[in-house]
């Protein structure tokens, strides 16, 4: 049950009929999309197997334009509570350029056309495995976790850890350790990286009554979740190199990126006051995604060079 009752906003408030075609991008929530495309190509490149050019594009596409619907549909959902939050009031639907219908039905055809196109060039699985993508972050996160349990980043961070399995699949209809190990890597360096932006948006969450961490259990033990999290997201950012999935270069940014990782946890654990806690936090959620993007990027270019040298 939602802490605020989504039947408080009136139609009116939702006007529609101003919309363009960047409103409508807006919806797919782009910058999410970004990282869903990278991880998703790093799943195809790394697989065992080929997957002809126009079939590997039209795949990423679909997975892309799959995790766009999930935005567009978080964004329905969620109307009533990005009108109550700085960060997400500017958002199409609270800014009434776009209305909840109209959202709602984007959501669902890009939501379906992403699965049905998936399905016929790149296989049935790998189809089945976006839309339980779709369906976990519509339905499991933003519908029940998000308004429910303080725990809601913890297990919904598994929706946006899926791509690279879903472009694994793409390639080989089925999954592997490496493709769980890509997908390990986002799912535990998640609630790290999203709580140390929930302490700087810690009043929005309140103000929209969403129980994130900061909110229910305080802001100290938020910072120590965060460190405690960070030591087990380093060590399975190793884990590449352990296997054999990587090679010597990515052990050595892995490690160095890790000890980063593992100092701006360690600021955000020790400095608890004032502008300096807060830049503490801003500067381990900026590394952390700093941290995420090199260590696929450069996962994917050492099996590259590696794949022309051999």
């Amino acid at each position: 049950m939602s802490l605020i009752d989504r039947t408080d906003i009136g139609v009116s408030e939702w006007a529609g009929g101003n919309a363009s075609p960047a409103d409508y991008f807006a919806l797919l929530k782009p910058r999410v999309m970004s990282l869903v495309v990278f991880t998703a190509l790093a799943g195809v490149i790394m697989a065992p197997g080929q997957l002809h050019p126009v079939l590997a594009f039209v795949s990423i596409l679909c997975i892309a334009v799959g995790a766009g619907a999930s935005g567009a549909l978080n964004m329905w959902y969620d109307a009533d509570i990005d009108r109550l939050m700085t960060r997400t009031a500017t958002r199409p639907i609270p800014a009434g350029k776009v209305t909840p219908d109209e959202a709602l039905a984007f959501g669902m055809a890009l939501s379906f056309g992403s699965v049905l196109v998936l399905g016929i060039v790149a296989g049935w699985f790998a189809a089945a495995f976006l839309a339980f993508t779709i369906f976990f972050y519509v339905v499991v996160y933003t519908m029940w976790l998000k308004r429910s349990t303080p725990q809601n980043i913890v297990i919904g961070g598994a929706a946006g850890a899926f791509p690279p399995m879903i472009g694994w699949a793409c390639v080989t209809g089925g999954v592997s350790v490496e493709s769980c190990l890509m997908f390990a890597l986002i799912f535990i360096w998640t609630p790290p990286h999203f709580w140390s932006l929930a302490l700087l948006k810690s009043e929005d969450y309140a103000r929209a009554g969403v129980p994130m961490l900061p909110n229910v259990a305080g802001p100290d033990a938020t910072r120590a979740q965060i460190l405690a999290y960070s030591l087990p997201t380093v060590i399975v950012g190793l884990a590449p190199g352990l296997i054999g999935m990587a090679g010597l270069v990515y052990g050595v940014v892995a490690a160095l990126f890790g000890l980063g990782f593992l100092y701006h946890a360690w600021r955000v654990y020790r400095v608890r006051d004032g502008i300096e806690a807060r830049k503490a936090a801003g500067r381990m959620f900026g590394f952390s995604i700093l941290y995420l993007f090199t260590l696929f990027a450069v996962l994917v270019a050492e099996h590259l060079v590696l794949g022309m040298m051999g």
